[in-house]
């Protein structure tokens, strides 16, 4: 599988301004695992997730998790606030990890569209509305005495994910915002600037009215249909008819205060079988199963895998509320069987990212071995 030209790696200046690729010789920091082991995060609205990389055995450890310094712990604070907090805090992760030495190479997957160059166009889910494009890529290197390499978080997913897809794939991400990339012929498609892949900020609710998107547009499908937005349908439902929700499964969970409600307790009251919740569920899938099915219709992908903080906590019940919405919306030329196996869930664990980029640096740090054999 190679690089699309919006995520191809490049060669990043180190903190001393000499160029090294990906997989340059460096030793590893003294937490950094073994000799090989690369240093990689996953940075998404709500969670900053590090861990440890070891190429050799494929394998995943010391994963440290904890929250985003993004609008959803500073919402009063301005963009370019927000991102020197995010740029720091990446910095101060990577430097614990290492307990303060220089790691091998730093992989980061990074929720928003991302520039061949490294530049991250926006982040909505991060920093809200849209502010400056962040060099982030370049701001790392400049701190971190290692390469840097930053791509989009579903570009490195697909890592995880294409050793065991052999035909095309739309990988779908729910969890505080909605994402994709349809990876076919080896390449993610995307353009040069990063375009593409941002389902969740297509406007499938064009009224007044609509929900706000986390970027400041109204009726975006990330703004109705993520973790966030079902969140949000779920307050507005529990306060537009308080006797109904005063019955329901969901109360039980959250004290019977609407105001209340979170994503946990939403998620269980439907895989308990929660008639309200499932409702509001399902009214948000619609327009995910409205998207899918424009996706299928227009370029005829077959394999939509479903992954993401909050569609994993749903489980099994998130894919049959969604395939029943595509069932019954239809998918131009597939019976109902054909639906069914269009959809499946993702890995139910947070590390697609981690793995991901961890598989990408691997790729990288072979591909320059060979070229230096030659």
């Amino acid at each position: 599988m190679t690089i699309p030209r919006s995520d191809r790696l490049r060669t990043v200046p180190d903190a001393d301004g000499s160029a090294a690729a990906v997989g340059g010789a460096r030793g590893t920091g003294g937490g950094s695992g073994s000799d090989d082991a690369f240093t990689v995060l996953d940075l998404g609205g709500t969670t900053l997730r590090t861990g440890t990389y070891d190429p050799v055995t494929s394998a995943l450890s010391r994963v440290r998790r904890v929250p985003v310094e993004g609008m959803a712990r500073h919402p009063r604070d301005p963009v370019a606030v927000l991102q020197q907090r995010v740029v720091d805090q990446i910095v101060r992760e990577v430097g614990r990890h290492t307990d303060g030495a220089a790691p091998q190479a730093v992989g980061v997957a990074f929720a928003g569209p991302i520039s061949a160059s490294g530049l991250v166009l926006a982040a909505p889910t991060v920093w809200g509305r849209r502010g400056d494009p962040l060099p982030l890529g370049q701001l790392l290197a400049e701190r971190i005495d290692a390469p840097v390499v930053v791509v989009n978080d579903l570009t490195a997913a697909a890592w995880r994910y294409a050793a065991t897809q052999a035909e095309p794939f739309c990988l779908l991400t729910v969890s505080s915002g909605i994402g994709n990339k349809v990876f076919r012929g080896g390449e993610v498609l995307l353009d040069a600037d990063g375009h593409g892949g941002e389902l969740g900020h297509w406007v499938c609710d064009p009224s007044p009215q609509a929900p706000l998107c986390d970027c400041g547009g109204r009726g975006h499908l990330g703004g109705i249909a993520s973790g966030r937005g079902v969140l949000a349908a779920a307050r507005r439902a529990a306060a537009a008819d308080p006797a109904r929700f005063a019955r329901s499964r969901l109360a039980e969970l959250c004290g019977g205060r609407g105001a209340d409600i979170d994503n946990p307790a939403i998620a269980a009251a439907v895989r308990q079988g929660d008639a309200f919740a499932t409702e509001v569920l399902r009214g948000t899938l619609t327009h995910l199963a409205q998207a899918i099915g424009a996706v299928f219709t227009a370029i005829g992908v077959c394999r939509y895998i479903v992954m993401g903080g909050f569609a994993l906590a749903v489980g099994d019940r998130y894919r049959e509320l969604l395939v029943g919405e595509l069932v019954r919306l239809g998918c131009f030329g597939l019976d109902a069987d054909a639906v069914d196996g269009l959809v499946s869930l993702g890995h139910a664990d947070d590390d697609h990212g981690l793995i991901g980029v961890g598989r990408l640096l691997a790729d990288r740090m072979s591909l320059r071995s060979r070229e230096g054999a030659q």
